[in-house]
């Protein structure tokens, strides 16, 4: 449910479900359902007209801005002021696809900025419309009515969906800017083969560095952006928290070892990040940052499939391929992600934190406590069928050796959960996100403060829009997100104790992009990580410590080799 003064998204049409070739795609698939924060179709950007009057009019809040570029027109929520669909860089088409980002035209008199702008290409998803713009880099700009005589924080949120769906603007800050008090900034990137393309040919010429990373480029320029015109919306441009979840929370991984994402931002929230490329499904990695190699013999495949083998003329080749055509392979093969090894990531996230060489900033960190029920849960969506105990043995048979295998059954025998889908999901979520991102609090509270969370609210609202598995969702990836902002996809905090949490998660990343530290009046405290095992629980009537290393069975897992 939206908040006062805003505008659900006209033309909503039903989402679509489709059939993907692949288990693995089908994982994919539904991490854009949760990501998702309301399905809008794509607007064009916004028109200038001729100049009316100035910024701010007789003293009340400024619904026209000037930025860099020129002037823009965004309209007056209760408590906010919303900008949408300003271009922070050229549009990438034409000899400009697969070329870093190039500055944005300017434009004369005033241009509107009250709908979104278009969404980067990508396919239907399970509740993601399809759209073929390569026209696509804008952001959009959230802030309080009224932000006072000093200037407020900015935090710039990067929207996950593995990097072959989303959109910036499907992400409500309404309730985070006037709550938080802070400038809320989301962001629009290059997805799938046109974001993550590496390829030879691709490489140097109009990019400015090794191709395979164009949309965190994307994202670098949209933190540039930032810096340049925070001041006009209220924002301090010298106190830039940069946050994410899933896809989203990995490019903030990458930003953090990034060199030419030095000083872009003073903040890190990563929530649900993949960062080392654990791989935990029966198909390839996708949005796991993974090694230059196995990136480009990726993209050598795709040039190959449409038509582009030669090296001689592959870039201007694949340049001229339509781009229905190229979207079939953004989640074939290796899939969509970062590329490790030279141009805009020399090294892996994994590396970088063990040996302290990265953009040391305070971070918040954490995951849901049942991650993997979302991507259990979609898959019986999807096929139709209920995992059976037949099944949970087969999964766990292809992601460990026979040794490893029989151990993990005997330690989480299907028996003893409610399902073989339940006992599916407890297994992938302990061995592949609790604990994981455990040894990562380790490695970053070594060189930078780090606060260590897990959200786990048993009740988290489901999705209108999915059918409920046999088992309990409880705290499911991504379902932290209704937390933070107003979802059209997830009901959004029922009960009055969710509610409360709601507000507690606000505060607390809210006074984190103030200060650095998530401590402040009205919210419980919440020491540093430290070198342990306890994190911040988040749930209903309940903010304190956990052992997160007793919950997930670290100590089993550390015996495992997968």
């Amino acid at each position: 449910m939206n908040p006062p003064g805003q505008n659900r998204a006209p033309g909503r049409r039903r989402p679509q479900v489709r059939a993907r070739p692949r288990l693995r795609a089908l994982l994919t698939a539904l991490v854009g359902a949760v990501m998702i924060g309301g399905v809008m179709t794509g607007c064009a950007a916004g028109h200038a007209r001729p100049a009316q009057r100035a910024e701010g009019g007789r003293g009340g809040p400024a619904t026209v801005v000037r930025t860099d570029t020129g002037l823009v027109e965004g309209r007056l929520g209760t408590d906010t002021r919303m900008f949408q669909g300003i271009p922070y860089a050229a549009p990438p088409v034409g000899r400009l696809r697969w070329a870093s980002p190039q500055p944005a035209a300017s434009w004369p008199g005033i241009r509107t900025a009250t709908e979104p702008g278009n969404r980067c290409a990508q396919s239907a998803g399970l509740i993601d419309e399809q759209s073929s713009s390569e026209d696509c880099l804008y952001l959009n700009v959230t802030a309080p009515a009224s932000g006072g005589a000093r200037e407020l924080p900015v935090m710039v949120w990067i929207h996950g969906n593995g990097f072959i769906n989303g959109a910036g603007s499907l992400y409500d800050a309404q309730r985070l800017a006037s709550l938080g008090k802070v400038v809320v900034v989301s962001v629009n990137y290059r997805l799938g083969v046109f974001g993550f393309l590496d390829h030879p040919a691709l490489d140097h010429g109009p990019a400015a560095h090794l191709s395979g990373n164009f949309g965190l480029e994307d994202q670098q320029a949209a933190l540039r952006w930032v810096k340049r015109n925070a001041a006009a919306f209220g924002g301090d441009p010298a106190n830039v928290t940069l946050f994410g979840e899933s896809a989203g929370g990995t490019s903030v991984c990458a930003h953090l070892v990034a060199p030419g994402s030095t000083g872009l931002f003073q903040r890190a929230i990563l929530q649900s990040a993949e960062c080392t490329g654990r791989h935990w499904s029966p198909g390839p990695p996708t949005w796991f940052p993974l090694p230059r190699a196995e990136r480009e013999g990726h993209g050598l495949d795709v040039a190959a499939k449409v038509g582009c083998s030669d090296l001689r003329t592959a870039a201007a080749c694949l340049r001229a391929a339509p781009v229905k055509e190229l979207l079939k392979w953004s989640d074939d093969g290796v899939g969509s992600g970062p590329t490790v090894g030279g141009g805009v990531l020399p090294v892996s996230p994994e590396q970088a934190f063990a040996t302290g060489h990265f953009n040391r900033v305070p971070v918040i960190q954490g995951t849901t406590r049942d991650e993997h029920r979302l991507f259990t849960a979609a898959i019986e969506a999807v096929t139709g069928r209920t995992t059976t105990d037949a099944d949970y043995r087969r999964q766990i048979r292809t992601l460990f050796t026979p040794a490893d295998a029989a151990r993990v059954l005997a330690r989480y025998p299907a028996d003893r959960f409610t399902s073989p889908g339940e006992a599916l999901s407890a297994v992938v979520t302990d061995w592949a996100w609790g604990c994981t991102v455990l040894d990562r609090d380790r490695a970053l509270d070594q060189h930078v403060p780090t606060y260590a969370y897990e959200f786990a609210d048993d009740e988290a609202p489901w999705f209108s829009t999915l059918k409920k598995p046999d088992f309990p969702t409880g705290a499911f990836h991504g379902s932290e997100l209704q937390y933070l902002f107003a979802d059209e996809q997830l009901p959004g905090p029922a009960t009055p104790a969710q509610r409360r949490l709601a507000d507690t998660m606000i505060r607390y990343w809210a006074q984190f992009a103030h200060t650095g530290d998530p401590n402040g009046p009205g919210t419980a405290p919440w020491p540093r990580f430290g070198t342990g095992r306890h994190v911040q629980s988040l749930q209903p009537g309940k903010t304190e410590p956990v052992d997160l290393a007793r919950e997930h069975q670290c100590g089993f897992w550390r015996t495992v080799g997968g």
